[in-house]
Order: C-alpha cells, then sequence, then structure tokens
C-alpha cells in the first residue's frame, strides 16, 4: 500500500518501477535481525540523488523513521524506508519545507484518516510554490526589462547616464557577449 502511494505522488509509475529495478540490481543486505534485505546508504544515495549527508540529517532530524541497521551498525534500507525517501524526494523538490515533510510523513502512519491533513499539507506547499512563482516572473519580467534598456542603450551608442559613448568603447559596448 505504501509503496502505492509514493508511485501515485509521482505520478509516473514507471520511473518508480525502473526505481525499484535499480533497488533490486543493488546490492541487498540482511538487517540484524535477519528478517529484512534492503540497500545500504551510499547506494540508496546514489539511486536517489540525495546525499548521504542529507539521509543521515533526515533521520537525526526525525524527517525519517529510524532506519534499520545491519549486524556491525551499517544503515539498510528496506522498501518502505526507500519509498519514504522517495516520497520526501518529491516533497521537497517540490518546495515543501522540511517541518511540513516530518508532519506528511509521521501522517503516513495513520493512513487513510490523515488524507484529509496530507491534501492540507500538500495545498500549503502548493501556495507557496504559487507565491514563489510570482516572485519569479516579476524578477524575470525585471532582466528583461533590463536587457532591453540596455539593448536600446547600445543602438543609440549612450552610456547609463545618456552621455554617448566614445568611438573607443564603442566596439567594447557592442561586444555583448
Amino acid at each position: 500500500m505504501y509503496l502505492l502511494e509514493c508511485c501515485e505522488w509521482n505520478s509516473d509509475c514507471r520511473s518508480w518501477s525502473a526505481l525499484q529495478r535499480n533497488f533490486a540490481a543493488c546490492g541487498n543486505y540482511a538487517r540484524a535481525d535477519g528478517h529484512e534485505t534492503g540497500v545500504g546508504i551510499a547506494e540508496l544515495s546514489g539511486l536517489t540523488g540525495l546525499s548521504v549527508d542529507t539521509l543521515r540529517w533526515y533521520e537525526r532530524e526525525g524527517v525519517l523513521p529510524r532506519v534499520g541497521r545491519t549486524a556491525t551498525g551499517r544503515r539498510l534500507y528496506n522498501s518502505r524506508e526507500q519509498g519514504i525517501v522517495m516520497l520526501l524526494t518529491s516533497l521537497r523538490d517540490s518546495g515543501m519545507p522540511t517541518a511540513m515533510m516530518k508532519e506528511f510523513v509521521a501522517l503516513l502512519e495513520e493512513g487513510a484518516a490523515s488524507h484529509g491533513r496530507r491534501i492540507t499539507l500538500m495545498q500549503q506547499t502548493q501556495a507557496l510554490l504559487d507565491e514563489r512563482r510570482a516572485r519569479l516572473d516579476q524578477a524575470a519580467l525585471a532582466l528583461e526589462r533590463k536587457i532591453d534598456h540596455y539593448e536600446q542603450l547600445i543602438d543609440a551608442g549612450l552610456d547609463c547616464d545618456g552621455a554617448p559613448v566614445p568611438d573607443s568603447a564603442r566596439g567594447r559596448q557592442l561586444a555583448r557577449g
């Protein structure tokens, strides 16, 4: 059930299937209790693009539930934990703040009873994205205006203060990179 949720979150089951195949191709190790197999932190880092430090930080901060260990103390991520890491990657990429990511993952334990709260968290993240998009659109517009302004100055052979550019500097002004 949990892996299906991650697949639905990514809205591309083919990519989730490809990731599962990659996990299966990695070396699996037995946990200390001998019941579970999984992948080590380096393998998971390579497969998800998250750094080893980020994975450790997620666990230390409680964003990622405590990960099982091998008899020698190595972290060993089972399929559920791998799915949570994939979910965290998607949440992070969406711009969800870490505190909300932590809450979202904790809500997974409540199952369907927490769907409403999870929707709220995603809607709040969507609002943050909309605000960020508006700021980026404003910044892009300001850059376009500045580019147009400088192109007009170059075409007119003028400096920023409106003074004519001497012929010796005109060549450098025309060099637009």
